[in-house]
C-alpha cells in the first residue's frame, strides 16, 4: 500500500469507508485492527456530534505533531480517536518517526 496520510483518513471517513480509514489507522498510528475500529468509530462519533469545533481540533493534531509536546500530540489522540493510555504511548513514537520535528 502506498503511504498514507490524515488527509486519507479524513476522505475515508467522509467517503463512509469505515474499512478504509481503520486500514489508514493501523498504518499512520501503528494500531493493531481492533483498536483501529474502535478508533475511526470514536472519531466519526466526535465528528457526528461536535462537528465543526471537533474538526478543528482534529485539524490541530498536524500543527501538534510538527510542533508540539510529546503530551499534547498524546491528548489529541485521545480526544479525537479515544485511544487508550497503553496505546498513546506507541502512537506518538510512530507519528514521531513518520513526521520528524524539523522535516
Amino acid at each position: 500500500m502506498a503511504d498514507v496520510t490524515f488527509r486519507d483518513f479524513a476522505g475515508a471517513v467522509m467517503g463512509n469507508d469505515a474499512g478504509r480509514a481503520s486500514s489508514v489507522l493501523q498504518q499512520l498510528l501503528g494500531l493493531a485492527p481492533a483498536p483501529a475500529d474502535a478508533a475511526t468509530a470514536h472519531f466519526r462519533g466526535q465528528m457526528s456530534s461536535a462537528g465543526p469545533a471537533f474538526m478543528g481540533k482534529a485539524m490541530g493534531l498536524r500543527t501538534a505533531v510538527t510542533t508540539g509536546t510529546d503530551a499534547e500530540i498524546g491528548a489529541l489522540l485521545v480526544d479525537c480517536f479515544g485511544l487508550a493510555p497503553d496505546a498513546v504511548t506507541g502512537a506518538v513514537a510512530v507519528l514521531r518517526q513518520r513526521y520528524p520535528a524539523g522535516a
